[in-house]
């Protein structure tokens, strides 16, 4: 007989916490707070975010986030980037975004940190695809080599000159190379 897991904390009462620095996620009824950005990973975040935006927000193609929180499938977490297509960023009476954002993003971005689980955080990209995600990236500045995710696909693992999928729509040519080079200033 296996005995289920009893959530120490519901997802509701989870929400009802104060947001804490870095920004905690719930995963499976556990509270997982994620590592302090270091500065690799805020450079690329910042470039990434610029590349995205700076093709798609102009057209009202899609939008990239940073540290946004998403609640979706039972699980509220934070991804490096968050990136939804227009349509899907829900707005109020003034064109302003919501606060809460009840969806899994189009494409979540992860770069991952040298004290963060690389398993936690794929997971998190797979629980994405799973409730309707199109794309996700798993970046690993420490190999220069950066997983994409697809639904229904098997993952690739992208190198040097390869260029990186991105979603329908975003004109873009990024490989893996440019990605990374972003680091040296």
């Amino acid at each position: 007989m296996t005995a289920a897991k009893t959530p120490s904390l519901t997802l509701e009462a989870f929400l009802k916490l104060p947001e804490t620095k870095p920004a905690s996620e719930y995963i499976d009824g556990d509270i997982i707070q994620k590592p302090m950005p270091k500065a690799r990973h805020s450079r690329l975040q910042g470039k990434l975010i610029q590349a995205i935006n700076s093709v798609t927000e102009a057209d009202q193609i899609a939008y990239a986030f940073p540290e946004l929180r998403c609640t979706f499938g039972g699980r509220s977490i934070v991804p490096d980037i968050a990136v939804f297509l227009w349509q899907f960023i829900q707005l109020n009476e003034n064109g302003e975004p919501l606060d809460n954002v009840l969806i899994a993003p189009n494409w979540t971005i992860e770069i991952l940190s040298p004290e963060q689980s690389s398993n936690r955080v794929t997971g998190n990209i797979l629980h994405c695809l799973t409730h309707g995600c199109q794309l996700g990236w798993l970046i690993d500045p420490d190999d220069r080599s950066i997983v994409v995710f697809q639904p229904q696909q098997q993952p690739e693992l992208f190198y040097q000159d390869d260029q990186l999928p991105v979603l329908a729509g975003i004109e873009s040519a990024l490989t893996a190379k440019q990605v990374f080079s972003w680091l040296k200033m």
